[in-house]
């Protein structure tokens, strides 16, 4: 039966192949390590954890079922366990205690669960289907969307993936690329894998555009765009790597009339200071600034594009540009959305901090798909060939240049200056013709070729993307049920920035289960925190929850939270 199994009848008959999943049972349990996780679950079934659940995803019949499989893999989240193999260290009949068993799946049989929700494509229609729930939550904030690509880096052998420039690490590596969209508070719709990365405007156009034309909510009538010119149907917001009049030009004509936003390449000289007024910016999280604009129009011939170009002049005296195609809001409401992009790049780093968004799932490849456009080799060589003799042709120009400039040459050394600048010209030359043949030769190379026509020795495979995405999904719900809980949490405290790091705490913290069969209660007593301030804080996120009214799932138990003891000790006052 294996060590800490106390159910052997469930598991003999699951072994027979007689059972479905086993259905939860609680019993009296003190002091049960990092319990205060339970209180995450009104927020992980709210955002959508067991939502679709049944329609997409089957697991044969066996002792751990899927809801509590899904719910072990968001709680293994919330603790903090950033990988699979991480369940190996855990204690798993206390995390069992948590869900009502005697004790969680090792990771071994995780894995193998893992890898059977994840086959058929199943894990991206699942995230589709929650990513369209959560823009329709709020609208509002699906009306903005900001896009931004997250180098996740491979450092295995299994395959050479392609390299590709790591910013945070200053380096070129071998990884995979995935596009992120969020909302303005930094929350994760969805993600975009891509093994050969074309560029964030490729995958804007094939993969990210077409999908939010289907998907964001309450987006105006044909009638309400034709009646209203300077009206869109949603924003996106993205960096430089995403500047092109033209895109903004083909996502603005057409009937799609969508907004774009992201910083100006090549900014020209520095606007005058008269021009910049203080006006008081509201940014999506609810925080005001003040902050010096000026806007300009910029009107680009070859697109027929006029596009909204505003500057931000720092204290420094630095102006920072932006343009856009949102011609119905003001300069200070499109400055909040464009200077919200940190949002997001703080979701990179507490996803990867927290949640381990870069961690392998599994060691498994998969086939490319052979029509997959790539940077032909042989292009990029003798490219980068180009660009390597042009950089010494300067260096010889400027050498043969400074020749020239001499005013006096020593006597008895005229003939060795004129055969020195002789040699020098004809390099130059031979150097010019040397790079005119390569120009031609690339010229005549196709610069995309298919994953088919690559040499054989320079093919590889993909990683495998289903259970990634899979994992992925729980861990975005993981993400916003704990922002909704720091959101409930801000509402009370002074330091609204520590709202996060108590909401960690108590996932940690130890709590008392008492389950109450005859009045269908489960009774959930959290340890008291480190003072009395945050009892309060818990003691108020508790009576929220309560008020959810939440049902363990496969149970008829409602969840009641509270603390051992909410009693301020004698001599201290909130």
């Amino acid at each position: 039966m294996g060590i800490g199994c106390t159910r052997e009848e469930e598991r003999t008959q699951a072994a027979l192949g007689e059972l479905n999943g086993v259905v939860p049972e609680f019993t009296p349990n003190v002091d049960v390590h990092s319990a205060g996780v339970l209180t995450a679950l009104p927020s992980l079934l709210s955002n959508g954890l067991l939502k679709h659940s049944h329609e997409f995803f089957k697991l044969p019949k066996g002792y751990y079922g899927l809801e509590s499989v899904l719910i072990v893999l968001a709680f293994v989240a919330l603790l903090r366990i950033k990988s699979i193999e991480g369940v190996r260290y855990c204690d798993p009949g206390e995390l069992g205690k948590l869900v009502g068993l005697d004790r969680i799946p090792e990771a071994k049989t995780l894995r193998e669960k893992i890898r059977r929700l994840s086959q058929d494509g199943n894990p991206e229609t699942w995230s589709r289907e929650l990513a369209k729930s959560w823009m329709e939550e709020d609208p509002t904030l699906a009306g903005t969307l900001y896009v931004d690509g997250h180098v996740r880096v491979y450092y295995g052998k299994k395959t050479s993936l392609p390299r590709r420039y790591v910013a945070r690490e200053r380096l070129c590596l071998r990884g995979v690329t995935d596009y992120w969209i969020n909302d303005a508070l930094g929350q994760p719709f969805f993600a975009v894998t891509q093994t050969v990365n074309s560029g964030m405007l490729a995958v804007l156009r094939q993969k990210i555009v077409p999908r939010l034309l289907e998907d964001v909510p309450c987006q105006p009538t044909g009638e309400e765009l034709k009646s209203n010119p300077r009206l869109f149907r949603f924003g996106i917001v993205f960096d430089r790597e995403g500047y092109s009049p033209n895109f903004f030009k083909e996502v603005w004509d057409n009937g799609k009339r969508i907004a774009c936003y992201t910083y100006r390449k090549y900014a020209k000289a520095d606007w005058p200071d008269y021009e910049f007024e203080k006006r008081e910016v509201c940014f999506p999280s609810g925080e005001v600034a003040e902050m010096k604009l000026a806007e300009r129009g910029i009107y680009h011939k070859k697109e027929d594009l006029w596009v909204r170009e505003i500057r931000k002049l720092t204290d420094s005296g630095h102006q920072t540009a932006l343009v856009t195609t949102d011609y119905h809001n003001d300069a200070a409401q499109i400055g909040g959305k464009m200077f919200s992009r940190w949002s997001q790049e703080n979701f990179f780093k507490y996803a990867m901090e927290n949640y381990g968004i870069d961690r392998l799932i599994d060691y498994q490849v998969e086939n490319m798909d052979e029509t997959v456009k790539m940077v032909n080799p042989l292009y990029r060589k003798l490219d980068g060939q180009i660009r390597s003799l042009n950089a010494k042709l300067s260096r010889k120009l400027v050498e043969y240049g400074a020749m020239n400039l001499k005013e006096e040459i020593e006597e008895g050394k005229i003939q060795k200056f004129v055969q020195k600048k002789s040699e020098l010209k004809d390099l130059i030359e031979a150097m010019e013709k040397e790079v005119e043949a390569l120009k031609i030769q690339r010229k005549v190379t196709d610069k995309h070729i298919s994953f088919s026509e690559l040499p054989e020795a320079e093919q590889f495979k993909t990683l495998k993307k289903s259970g990634k995405q899979f994992i992925d999904v729980i861990k975005m719900i993981a993400y916003r049920a704990e922002t909704a809980m720091a959101n409930i949490l801000r509402d009370s405290m002074l330091k609204k920035d520590e709202a996060r790091t108590l909401v960690r705490q108590i996932f940690m913290t130890d709590a008392d289960i008492e389950p109450d069969e005859e009045n269908g209660i489960l009774n959930v007593k959290i340890h008291n925190m480190t003072n009395p301030r945050n009892n309060r804080y818990v003691q108020k996120l508790c009576e929220v929850l309560n008020e959810s009214e939440t049902v363990f799932p496969g149970s008829n138990l409602r969840l009641i939270y509270n603390l051992v003891s909410n009693q301020n000790p004698p001599g201290q006052e909130f």
